[in-house]
């Protein structure tokens, strides 16, 4: 039993019994917090991105807080307290993507209640937020919402942890915050993937102090992989929210910071915007795809793009054609561009009315599935979409609990700024409306109306983290990171495990591609073998080689036989246990 549901047992007169339990708390955390040390990514402790489990498991794109989570299981904890310890130690440890300045999506399956509940915390636009805000002489600038102050909306990030941990966890928040509190204290070994996105920064991380102070030497170098990195400042913040974090984050102490910090930059984040943000319980959907059910999250994600997607990919005999074949590929091809523009009906429900059933029907989904066997010819050469941002985490537990969750600051180290005296970085969530119609955002999917700024809208977004069920039972979970490729990265490892029956490790290793209608281009991992490029080509597709399309983790589910895969892409680990 965990320590939290054991002291609701104790009588509230009992002051010496209470006081007792309380101690437990604090023990049950510190013990947890010294169990999370830092990985080396030079010696033989180097992280492992595949894993089998037989009481649970934990996937995620750091180690360091995979194996966070997996302490949190050990010590009573169920997916939904593992999951959320996961996600605030990938704050610390994975800074560039994620914190507790920006926001997320959550999907939960708890097997007592057999029952399915998505939450939505994803940034909102702040109040005063206009649709012409980045308009300048005529123009929209596009600029001004990727980097600065006027990119940043309001994080919800603890909001949505402690929402998910009063309704389903058994701990309380200092409990699941001590790993990533004891990581930002004494320092987290900077992974290759960090390394590589501080050098990449490293001019713009100069010209904040609190960006500079933490992620670049004295002498204004990046930090190199394997070097330890701490984030003091962090450390006090998570631990000064006590177990009330919301009433701090949104309405004391560090509420008042970030108010401050805004108005002496020109921001637009304001005291009403975060007392009025609340996180959203929104209805799952869901469709079938051959002898399973696929949930996943509702608008303003991009879940039911992948439902459509894999609708129109139904009875499609793909097996026969092999993983990664021209044909099946030629297939994928037709289904993305589709998906993508329908994509573009997508926005926050509370703006603007989706007609997603509309676009789940069976004949919507057939006649996609009709225009995928008739591949297109001769697209028109564009750009590539670039990976950004993001980071995916899956965790399950041995009583069949389930969590599927996506956080993100959106662009590498969001707006590029921070609140020196929080250690947060800020958000550069403003990037994912429409700028204006036909403006492309930094992942060059282009504006729609349906998505404009509005004061208090949720933009929309490609994460889609999603669970996928046979007769009842998960068998399966994956989600992604890495802008809209997350969309054709999660479609393509599902398809691997469910209809080419791949383990999740050879699943997540496959080669991938990805296209999403404008730019009409063809985006082809390295990794996919030149003969398979060739074929693609005859058929008429323009195709972009690149090195690595986002990152997608997985969890395969069956009795006692839990197997995970973070994705080598970018690193991370799995953990079971």
């Amino acid at each position: 039993m965990a320590v939290s549901k054991a002291l609701m047992l104790i009588p509230r007169r009992t002051q010496l019994f209470a006081a007792y339990g309380r101690t437990l708390i604090v023990a049950l955390a510190i013990a947890i917090a010294m169990l999370v040390a830092p990985r080396s990514y030079a010696d033989s402790a180097a992280p492992e991105t595949s894993a089998v489990g037989v009481h649970g498991m934990v996937v995620s794109e750091s180690d360091d807080a995979a194996h966070a989570g997996v302490e949190i299981l050990k010590h009573g904890g169920n997916a939904v307290d593992a999951a959320l310890a996961t996600e605030l130690a990938v704050g610390v440890t994975n800074p560039a993507a994620c914190g507790i300045g920006g926001g997320g999506f959550m999907l939960i399956y708890m097997a007592k209640a057999h029952h399915f509940y998505a939450l939505d915390y994803r940034e909102t636009a702040p109040l005063m937020a206009r649709p012409d805000m980045y308009m300048r002489n005529g123009k929209p600038d596009e600029d001004l919402a990727r980097d600065g102050i006027l990119g940043v909306g309001v994080p919800g990030e603890i909001a949505g942890i402690d929402a998910a941990l009063r309704r389903f966890g058994t701990m309380k928040f200092q409990q699941i915050a001590a790993p990533a509190e004891k990581l930002a204290a004494d320092g987290y070994v900077a992974s290759p993937h960090l390394a590589k996105e501080i050098e990449m920064l490293a001019p713009k991380l100069k010209l904040d102090p609190g960006l500079a102070q933490v992620f670049l030497k004295p002498d204004g170098s990046a930090h190199n992989a394997g070097d330890t990195i701490v984030a003091k400042n962090l450390a006090a913040t998570l631990k000064g929210l006590g177990d009330n974090p919301v009433a701090s984050f949104y309405h004391g102490e560090v509420a008042a910071a970030l108010v401050e910090f805004m108005k002496a930059h020109g921001g637009l984040v304001s005291a009403a915007d975060l007392a009025n943000y609340r996180p959203d319980w929104r209805d799952p959907i869901h469709h079938r795809y051959e002898d399973y059910d696929v949930y996943a999250m509702p608008p303003p994600s991009s879940g039911g793009v992948v439902l459509e997607m894999l609708g129109a990919l139904d009875s499609g005999h793909l097996a026969g054609l092999g993983v990664n074949s021209p044909p099946y590929l030629a297939r994928l091809i037709e289904v993305m561009r589709q998906g993508f523009i329908d994509r573009e009906q997508y926005a926050d429900p509370a703006f603007v009315g989706v007609q997603i059933q509309k676009l789940l029907t069976d004949d919507n989904i057939q006649q996609l599935r009709e225009r995928a066997l008739h591949p297109k010819k001769s697209p028109p050469p564009a750009a590539a979409a670039h990976d950004h941002g993001t980071t995916n985490l899956l965790v399950a537990d041995k009583d069949g609990n389930v969590v599927a969750l996506t956080t993100t600051i959106n662009t590498v180290f969001g707006a590029k700024m921070s609140v020196p005296a929080l250690g947060l970085i800020l958000n550069d969530e403003m990037d994912d409306f429409a700028v204006a119609p036909g403006v492309p955002n930094a992942y060059h999917l282009e504006g729609e109306r349906a998505n404009e700024v509005r004061g208090g809208k949720r933009p929309l977004s490609s994460m889609t983290p999603i669970i996928v069920t046979k007769n009842g039972a998960p068998v399966m979970t994956t989600g992604g990171s890495g802008g809209p490729t997350i969309i054709s990265g999660v479609l393509q490892v599902t398809l691997n495990i469910l209809a080419f029956h791949l383990d999740a490790g050879s699943a997540v290793a496959e080669p991938r591609i990805h296209e999403q209608a404008a730019p009409d281009v063809v985006i082809v991992e390295q990794a996919m073998p030149a003969a398979t490029r060739s074929a693609l080509e005859q058929m008429g597709y323009k195709l972009r080689v690149v090195p690595e399309l986002g990152a997608v983790g997985a969890i395969t589910i069956a009795p006692a036989n839990f197997r995970g895969a973070a994705d080598a892409r970018k690193g991370g680990g799995a953990v079971g246990y």
